[in-house]
């Protein structure tokens, strides 16, 4: 609950995902989407219940049903002007998530957007981060995709709202807990507060972390931008250069980093840095493998857009990483992909929660989440999802935002940028391109120079 302490104007606190599908053979159009998402909702009840303040803020706010919930509320329609551009996708998704959800009702927001090229259509799905926790409730972009368009028996659905408490009993249990564990009462009220502090200007002045064009006081609004990359790059150069996948993701977001900054007419000398948030999936041998919550922690890396070459930039992005691989608690892409069916829209979700949970303590500049998909096509009914781009928050004082899923042969990078202080969100994104094409291109020489000159033919030794 503390991330709603966080939550202001400027940076509210809820994410994304927003998927481009192919109309299947019979149509897809909002009854359909209405009709899908509450055959699904049994899956996550929480999607059914509103926060309730506790009378005097004596405990937490408390999850209740909503007993005037409305799913033509939640689940909205909206199209673009036929045919509709990617750029007029990107710039509708940005004016959605600036805008704040209503704390009213239960927090989230699903869209159905029509008049893509193509004859495509795209469903946004934007959901508060106290909703998802990866542990009582996944997201439910998750539950509304199959591996197949067979039709599903409808899920028996006898929801009735439960009565709300009075005043009166969440006083009550309120003291009760209080009296009953004294320490977990003064941690809530120390969470708040320390939420409090950390979404203050002042407090985000005093982080130890790089200079950069990167850290800012936000504005309301928005911009975001989609990239698609093809997997098979990446892989081409983890096999050439060794490491993995990811090492391949966070050297080429170095690389575009760099090139930015350098349009930009910023010193990127030999020595700079910038530090990202990187929540790296774990292993907990105590606690239960489907408790995807559990799955998640924070790991901050220097990522070194200071280096020319990106085969070095590449391996020191490796040997940063090294440390939580060795741990023996880092968790292989395969794993990710098989807890919980389409799992990206919630890893990126608790990413999310954990990057905001140590924004205080300690200082980045950006954060990226990456997180791998299932390389096969899923399903909304008989029709294709093609491509899946997160949409990440800013925390306060951050201006960009970095999520990158693999899906079908893809991977696709959603950026999202604060309006006034990064409007060239889009430069960020042909550097994306640029860098990728740059590794790539070096494992196609026979003969390459190590840092100091010297000629050398393939990889480097205990490389693969």
């Amino acid at each position: 609950m503390a991330l709603l302490s966080m939550d202001s104007a400027n940076s509210p606190m809820h994410l994304a995902t927003v998927e481009i599908f192919e109309p299947g053979d019979e149509g897809f159009d909002y009854r359909t989407l209405v009709s899908l998402v509450g055959d699904r909702l049994a899956f996550v009840p929480r999607y059914r219940q509103r926060l309730l303040t506790v009378p005097g803020s004596l405990a937490r706010p408390v999850w209740v049903d909503d007993d005037d919930f409305d799913i033509t509320y939640h689940v909205r329609q909206s199209a673009l002007p036929r045919p509709g551009s990617m750029e007029q996708l990107e710039e509708l998704v940005a004016r959605i998530i600036a805008r704040p959800l209503d704390r009213t009702r239960p927090l989230w927001e699903m869209y159905l957007i029509e008049g893509l090229e193509d004859g495509r259509f795209a469903i946004l799905v934007k959901s508060h981060q106290t909703l998802v926790d990866g542990i009582s409730t996944i997201d439910i972009g998750q539950v509304i995709l199959d591996v197949d368009t067979v039709a599903r028996e409808r899920i028996p659905d006898e929801w009735v709202p439960r009565r709300e408490p009075s005043s009166a009993a969440l006083i009550a249990e309120a003291v009760e807990e209080q009296l009953r564990n004294p320490v977990s009462a003064v941690g809530g009220l120390r969470d708040g507060v320390s939420s409090l502090v950390k979404a203050s200007p002042l407090f985000a002045g005093r982080r130890a972390v790089p200079d950069s064009p990167l850290q800012v006081t936000l504005s309301q609004q928005r911009r975001f931008h989609a990239v698609r990359t093809c997997l098979d790059d990446y892989r081409k150069v983890r096999r050439f250069h060794g490491g993995t996948v990811n090492d391949v993701v966070l050297a080429t977001v170095t690389g575009a980093l760099r090139a930015w900054l350098m349009t930009r007419a910023e010193s990127v000398h030999s020595s700079r840095q910038l530090r990202a948030m990187v929540p790296m999936g774990v292993m907990d041998k105590d606690l239960e493998p489907t408790s995807l919550g559990s799955q998640v922690a924070g790991t901050v890396m220097t990522l070194p857009i200071g280096e020319q070459s990106p085969v070095v930039r590449l391996h020191q992005v490796s040997y940063a990483l090294k440390a939580h691989k060795e741990t023996g608690k880092a968790v292989s892409a395969l794993r990710l992909i098989g807890v919980g069916g389409f799992a990206p829209t919630t890893f990126h979700a608790l990413g999310a929660r954990v990057a905001a949970e140590v924004a205080g303590q300690r200082g980045f500049n950006v954060v990226i989440t990456n997180v791998p998909g299932p390389q096969f096509p899923l399903y909304a009914c008989d029709s294709r999802m093609l491509e899946s781009y997160p949409v990440q928050p800013l925390l306060p004082g951050h201006a960009l935002s970095i999520g990158v899923t693999s899906y079908d042969g893809g991977v696709h990078y959603g950026l999202t940028a604060d309006r006034d202080a990064i409007p060239d969100v889009d430069v960020i994104g042909q550097c994306i391109t640029e860098a990728l094409t740059e590794l790539v291109e070096t494992t196609n020489e026979n003969v390459m120079r190590a840092p100091r000159g010297r000629k050398r033919t393939g990889p480097r030794p205990g490389e693969s």
